[in-house]
């Protein structure tokens, strides 16, 4: 009788205690961050639908509270910048979400011709209690690692970061290659 198929969650195996070589030891770490990054997703989804708002809108709002917590003030063509989106979208965003009493706009205090954003209490209190209580329990997942543990995750989500940040998302692309010796 044959032997039955190794599960393989995704094309990763199933946790580094099934890996028999670092590389397979490397692997069942990125699919625990996919893991992690799915549940992640899927929170995030599920705040954003109790609060009634899209990615953008509460991207927004956390980026306004911080920015007003240091002092900050935030104006559209910043807010355009920071989604990378068009100012004719920031404007419609802001205007939804000054309508549903998240934002207002207020006159610059230092150049009366240009405008800033700001969150209302309302919005900072409810981003911070629905956001709160997600990271208090991500905080309680971690708060008992030891200082190696922590170190070590520190170090592997850095170069995880710089391996991405280095992607070149025209390296492969068929079109991009054929746009450059249509060219040359």
């Amino acid at each position: 009788m044959p032997d039955a198929p190794t599960t393989t969650h995704y094309w990763y195996p199933s946790g580094p205690e099934d890996s028999a070589t670092p590389r397979e030891r490397g692997v069942a770490v990125l699919q625990a961050f996919r893991l992690y990054r799915a549940a992640e997703a899927a929170m995030r989804r599920r705040t954003r639908d109790s609060m009634s708002m899209g990615e953008n809108e509460l991207l927004v709002l956390r980026y306004l509270i911080k920015a007003q917590g240091e002092g900050r003030f935030v104006g559209p063509t910043e807010l355009s910048r920071y989604l990378g989106i068009s100012t004719a979208s920031t404007t419609a965003l802001i205007d939804r979400l000054q309508k549903s009493g998240h934002v207002v706009r207020q006159a610059h205090p230092s150049d009366r011709r240009s405008v800033h954003v700001v969150a209302t209490d309302k919005s900072d209190q409810e981003v911070r209690e629905t956001l709160g209580r997600m990271h208090e329990r991500m905080i309680a997942a971690v708060d008992g690692m030891s200082a190696e543990e922590a170190r070590i995750v520190i170090d592997c989500l850095g170069r995880l970061q710089q391996a991405v940040d280095e992607v070149d998302a025209h390296a492969h692309d068929p079109r991009a290659e054929q746009a450059r010796t249509d060219r040359s």
